[in-house]
């Protein structure tokens, strides 16, 4: 081959791959739009429901708002608080913003639906936070009540919409509403692929909100995102999920807080663990009172279990949710109904057969088919509500 073409071989290589990388979508939240939502903002009194996790290119959503001119007089925070550090099911206090003076108005506190004096105080609520895709994760009902008193006094939301790093599959049975509770208040599956944005759709469509009324909804969608795309957050949406790992592992793993078994809260691995002082494996691990876990399961105590953090993720996203890490769990401990601790495990799961099927020694696999039928109908009832491709 001649010097020329050589060097012609490479420059041709070289465009393929910058046209390759030119071609490769990026994804932008709905918050990085800004041409598009701030002019609806501006000479309006804003209220913003959002958490640490509502950042614009580094800068927190707040902070990008108040800087374009846009008037915010209140910010409502979900669990965990506006900063993100209470651990789970931690009570949080309305406070104030150091930075801006903004009040801060907790809705995991005192109240967790907004009150209507509160709501009145704006002309329009804007929510920026990021969500991972699980019925049982309470920003979603967070999200729910604070459309419920929007419609019913009349304020329009705005969603600056963002990807679900579980957004790629549907899985798990639809909630039993003899069951409904905080962590659970839509009759959805419990993995439901959907973002914040398509669910309130969803919500004002298939009149879900009380009273038949309807929430003047616009949704700021993203940019560049497909239902199938492997999307990592940029920041850890709440203490104990730490990493795309741990989001990765939540779908299949929050069942254990309704037993004995730790899942590594207070250590430096939560949600990628499964452990109990009377299980056996590979790993030993002590959890210990911590920020975000004040009171973690099993303190104090040497736990032995399985380290789940070396679990490819692809092999975590394959469209299905694993239980059989509680089944086995529940046959190497052998306590029978003891293992459940409490009714929050079918506030959880979200339906009352599922304890039933693992006291009577079903496989996971046998627990996982008795929802197939549930999931296919849910496949259907969202299609008029998605806004992104597969």
């Amino acid at each position: 081959m001649t010097l020329k073409r050589i060097i012609l071989l490479f420059l041709s290589l070289v465009a393929v791959c910058g046209l390759s990388a030119q071609e490769e979508p990026s994804i932008r939240p709905g918050d990085t739009r800004l041409d598009d939502y701030l002019p609806l903002l501006h000479g309006r009194r804003v209220g913003v429901l959002t958490n640490h996790t509502g950042v614009v290119d580094g800068r927190h959503i707040v902070d990008t708002l108040i800087a374009s001119g846009v008037n915010i007089t209140a910010i409502f925070a979900p669990e965990h608080g506006f900063r993100g550090t209470y651990g789970a099911g931690e009570k949080v206090a309305s406070s104030r913003d150091a930075y801006t003076g903004v009040e801060i108005i907790s809705l995991y506190g005192k109240n967790r639906t907004p009150r209507a004096n509160d709501i009145f105080k704006t002309d329009i609520i804007v929510v920026d936070i990021q969500d991972v895709g699980l019925r049982y994760y309470t920003y979603l009902s967070t999200l729910y009540l604070m459309m419920q008193v929007c419609a019913e006094v009349g304020v329009p939301m705005m969603i600056l919409d963002r990807p679900n790093p579980n957004g790629m599959y549907v899985d798990g049975p639809i909630l039993d509403m003899a069951y409904r509770s905080f962590v659970g208040m839509l009759p959805i599956p419990i993995v439901h692929g959907m973002t914040l944005g398509e669910l309130a759709r969803m919500i004002n469509g298939e009149g879900w909100l009380e009273g038949g009324v309807k929430c003047q909804l616009t949704v700021v969608p993203c940019e560049g995102y497909r239902r199938s795309m492997r999307y990592e957050v940029p920041i850890a949406p709440s203490p104990n999920l730490p990493n795309a790992q741990a989001i990765a592992l939540y779908p299949s793993l929050c069942y254990f807080e309704a037993t004995p078994v730790s899942i590594g809260r207070g250590t430096d691995f939560p949600f990628q663990v499964v452990g109990h002082p009377q299980m056996e494996g590979e790993l030993e691990f002590t959890p210990t009172a911590r920020q975000g876990a004040r009171r973690p399961l099993q303190e104090g105590v040497l736990c032995k279990g399985h380290d789940l953090r070396e679990v490819p993720i692809d092999s975590l996203l394959t469209g299905k949710i694993d239980l059989s890490y509680l089944v086995d769990a529940y046959n190497a401990l052998s306590l029978g109904n003891d293992f459940f601790v409490s009714d929050f495990f079918e506030k959880l799961v979200g339906v009352g057969y599922v304890r039933e099927m693992i006291l009577a020694g079903y496989t996971a696999d046998h627990i996982e088919a008795s929802w197939v039928d549930d999931v296919a109908a849910f496949l259907e009832q969202r299609k008029p509500y998605l806004i992104y491709e597969d």
